[in-house]
């Protein structure tokens, strides 16, 4: 049963990724940690091999429908894989086991990592379900680099200690920033991903072991996902999804939090 569920959740993301360009790691890491029990620095290093490979099938697709915008993307992507890099590479070694040590309170290095995922989780879904986004704009605008260049810095920092993929942080700021439509920033956040997830990787591959039977197993999974994620992009109703999938992420945030803080 565990088998089951582990690699019906590899192919539900690549579905999402196909779907919405983003939100992949919101299931991947979960279902690694709470599922399977793996460590969660090393869920998150998984979750940036996969979303990466996954999402860089996903960009090939989007690259033959020319929906990807490869000059904003490269600006956003340069500056977030560096800082990525350098936070799996060289600041998640270096956290403490435990972070803070008070008479009352312990807070460990596994369960500030989840902690964080969940806050991330929050503002996905609070930007999935609050923000309204145009897509009828096939115009590009010029990126402006004062605003999305904080927003770029905290991206890669989020990726690289998550291990999350960055979509749902990714696709606003390409719209709002890039000024890019909807189907654009799908298949330039894909690409950005892609490369953000695959560089973080890299670091990993120099301080972790990786169980790379299982890890390609669960991707070849999620690439197929990915497949069918963008054929039937065409055919559902994107709002409600967006909405649904909001709701969704905002109960496994609180869900996170719950086991994290109290615990069961």
């Amino acid at each position: 049963m565990e088998t089951v569920i582990v690699y019906t959740g590899a192919f539900l993301i690549g579905l999402i990724l196909g779907l919405m360009g983003g939100g992949g790691s919101i299931l991947t890491v979960p279902l690694l940690v709470y599922v399977m029990g793996i460590n969660p620095v090393i869920a998150t290093a998984y979750s940036l091999f996969t979303v990466g490979t996954t999402s860089a099938f996903g960009s090939i697709q989007n690259y033959y429908k020319k929906n990807i915008a490869f000059k904003t993307g490269l600006i956003i992507a340069i500056p977030s894989f560096i800082v990525v890099y350098v936070t799996r590479r060289y600041l998640l070694p270096c956290l403490p086991q435990i972070i803070i040590d008070t008479q009352s309170y312990k807070l460990h290095k596994d369960t500030f990592i989840m902690m964080l995922f969940a806050v991330i989780m929050l503002m996905a879904s609070i930007s999935m379900l609050t923000r309204k986004i145009a897509e009828d704009d096939d115009e590009p605008k010029k990126i402006n680099y004062l605003y999305a260049l904080p927003g770029i810095g905290l991206v890669g920092l989020f990726m690289g200690i998550v291990g999350a993929g960055g979509g749902f942080l990714i696709i606003p700021m390409l719209v709002f920033f890039g000024g890019l439509n909807m189907k654009k920033a799908v298949g330039t956040s894909l690409f950005i991903i892609a490369i953000n997830s695959l560089t973080g990787f890299l670091g990993d591959m120099q301080t972790i072991n990786i169980q790379w039977d299982f890890l390609l197993s669960f991707t070849v999974i999620s690439v197929f996902g990915i497949f069918a994620g963008t054929f039937l992009h065409r055919f559902v109703n994107e709002k409600q999804l967006k909405r649904g999938f909001g709701w969704f992420i905002l109960l496994m945030a609180a869900f996170i939090l719950y086991k994290e803080i109290i615990g069961f």
